[in-house]
Formats: structure tokens, C-alpha cells, sequence
């Protein structure tokens, strides 16, 4: 990943607009990063993460409620767009959904769902950007080896709170209020 070349101007939405569909793009600091399709392990830790929560804190189904999930939403932050594969935000920081294809409101949760090709993007560069914006909570999940870790913002740094991995059965901030099997996120052995 190293340095970015500032010989180049930085890139602007226009740029994004030009990556064609079947890639996710993002701008990270000036840079644009233009990343394929999720892979199936991925697509399924991100689609089981979301199902999970979703009822129960989207929609209040045997859960608290209180929350907006999303899968993939465009945010813009200063400069940056980044796409987290999944956000939350609490109701009363964004009581209604925005008109405009994407979200100016930081939301209060993110995750990423780390692969070989972005990790880095993922953990460094992007985490820079959500603890700048001030998300309180980041979770990362990495498929692959089947693992959850669990970030807290405090002080503008990132705190690792918990990393659990395989079938544990976590309660996990913010969203302690339900267990969190981890085998919806993969498949196990």
C-alpha cells in the first residue's frame, strides 16, 4: 500500500464514477481504490453478520431496536468515500434515511469484512478514517481464518475490546444485547 503518490491530483467522485460496476470503489485520502466483488466466504460472513442483526436492532425483533442497519453504504466524509460492508447508526442520530445515494452522517458502527486483497485498506487506511469521523464501534471480521475482533474508539485510538474466532457464541458492544453465534458467519469444519 505505502506512500501516496501526491505527483497525481487528488481523485475525485468523478473518478469513482468512472470505476466500472462490477468493482466496489473508494477514495481514501486522495487515493482511489477500486476493489472486486466480495468472494463467496466474504459474501456470506457479511450477508450472515447482517442477518443477524438486522432483525433484532434494525427492526426491534427479539431484540432492543434503536438502530439503522445497512449493507454497503456510500459514505462520504470530507474527501473520503469509503464503503464498509456493513454500518449501523443509531435511530436518533439518523431518524430518517437521506435522499441522496449517499450518507454525510458517520455512522456509530462499522464493519469490515477483511480479505487478502484489502486488509491493509481495510485496517489501516479506512480504521483512520472511521476513528477521524469518530465511529465508536468497528468490528472486523476475517473469514478466512474465522475470526471476530471487536474495536472501541476511545480517545481518537482504536481499542481492541474482544477477538473471538471458530463457534464461539459472543455478546458484543454494541449489540450486547443479543448472543452472536459465530458459525452464521462460516461455514465450520
Amino acid at each position: 500500500m505505502g506512500q501516496p503518490d501526491r505527483s497525481r491530483p487528488p481523485a475525485t467522485y468523478d473518478d469513482l464514477l468512472k470505476v466500472p460496476d462490477h468493482l466496489v470503489a473508494e477514495i481514501v485520502d486522495g487515493d482511489l481504490y477500486a476493489s472486486p466483488r466480495p468472494a463467496p466466504r466474504h459474501a456470506a460472513a457479511s450477508s450472515g453478520l447482517g442477518g443477524a442483526l438486522h432483525g433484532p436492532f434494525d427492526k426491534g425483533r427479539g431484540g432492543p431496536g434503536g438502530w439503522r442497519i445497512l449493507d454497503e453504504p456510500e459514505l462520504h466524509r470530507g474527501r473520503d468515500v469509503v464503503v464498509p460492508d456493513i454500518a449501523g447508526w443509531r435511530r436518533e442520530r439518523l431518524p430518517a434515511l437521506p435522499e441522496q445515494a449517499y450518507f454525510s452522517v458517520a455512522p456509530d458502527w462499522i464493519c469490515e469484512v477483511v480479505s487478502p486483497s484489502t486488509a491493509a485498506l481495510d485496517r489501516v487506511k479506512k480504521l483512520a478514517v472511521y476513528a477521524r469521523e469518530r465511529v465508536s464501534h468497528a468490528w472486523l471480521v476475517d473469514p478466512l481464518a474465522r475470526t471476530l475482533e471487536m474495536l472501541r474508539l476511545e480517545n481518537g485510538r482504536w481499542t481492541i475490546v474482544s477477538t473471538c474466532s471458530g463457534a464461539d457464541v459472543v455478546r458484543a458492544e454494541p449489540f450486547e444485547a443479543i448472543e452472536l453465534d459465530l458459525t452464521l458467519l462460516w461455514e465450520m469444519p
